[in-house]
């Protein structure tokens, strides 16, 4: 398969992973994220391993010989997932999926510095510079969607993108763990170690008030675990096919996907000065991308 599919998935992974975090949002935090987080691993391994069992195994599609880069993957996957579930507490999904659009940059800069995908580092500076022209962005966009003044509303949106800015990092090093693990391990081994591992985790949280989920609450659990398990089996077969920094300006789809079903659901448009910020960001970071694939082969036909 061509670079081609590997955009394609990546693609499907943006419109999965909105849907799943769209179920996040609609608990709108009757249920402690630590037991979120299990139903979704649960569920998310379930439909892993029947993936696993038509590809032809479910022992051979888990098993690994780089413990520590599953690991490694797992650390940054499941710190991205706890920020990521929180941050939903404070913003709006689609606030969150505009912060969270520092993730691709962060990708770039460190495929230069761990992957060594060289001329990363270049036009993540000249992205950086025009990022920096619109630094106003994000502190425009808190006082945007809360009081102009100090209050606990600003201060609780603060704390939203202060988690969002967070998990996009941490997202960046997960996807950066993966491309390195796609050489050596099969898609079904990485997806698996993870979602046990952030399942794993979950439930050290469990003496802190977990709940009986009921009626709604429980469709949205289930539907968190779908797309979180079809995420993971789309993220790391698109990380297959391609380079981190070739996807990662397709990331910016998250964007069309999280305003359309905000306007299904709830029927409201983003705010307009969020979309221009939004999209004074993604166009920022897709110059940066695009322009380091560019430099690439312009190297490699010396």
């Amino acid at each position: 398969m061509s670079a081609s599919a590997g955009i394609s998935l990546k693609v499907m992974v943006t419109l999965s992973s909105t849907l799943m975090l769209a179920c996040v949002k609609g608990l709108a935090g009757a249920l402690p994220v630590g037991e979120v987080i299990f139903f979704r691993s649960l569920v998310g391994i379930l439909t892993l391993l029947i993936w696993l069992h038509a590809q032809g195994g479910i022992l051979q599609g888990i098993k690994t010989r780089k413990v520590r880069g599953h690991l490694g993957r797992g650390l940054a996957g499941t710190c991205s997932m706890y920020l990521s579930h929180l941050s939903l507490m404070y913003i709006s999904l689609t606030d969150a999926t505009a912060i969270n659009y520092a993730a691709p940059l962060f990708t770039v800069l460190l495929a230069a510095m761990v992957l060594r995908e060289n001329g990363a580092a270049q036009p993540l500076a000249v992205g950086d510079r025009r990022l920096c022209r619109h630094r106003g962005y994000v502190s425009g966009h808190l006082s945007l969607s809360g009081p102009p003044r100090l209050s606990v509303e600003s201060l609780a949106s603060s704390v939203g993108v202060l988690l969002a800015l967070l998990s996009a990092l941490c997202t960046a090093g997960a996807l950066i763990q993966i491309r390195y693990l796609s050489g050596k391990e099969r898609p079904g081994a990485i997806a698996f170690w993870f979602i046990a591992m952030t399942g794993a985790t979950s439930l050290l949280t469990l003496p802190f008030g977990w709940a009986i989920p009921h009626g709604e609450q429980l469709l949205l659990l289930l539907g968190c675990g779908l797309f979180g398990g079809l995420t993971q089996i789309l993220l790391t077969l698109s990380m297959r096919y391609a380079d981190a920094s070739l996807l990662a300006p397709f990331y910016y789809s998250l964007l069309l996907w999280s305003v359309m079903i905000g306007l299904i659901f709830t029927g409201a448009l983003p705010a307009k000065m969020t979309l221009i910020g939004t999209s004074v960001v993604a166009c920022a970071g897709i110059y940066t991308v695009l322009s380091e694939r560019r430099r690439r082969g312009a190297d490699h036909a010396q």
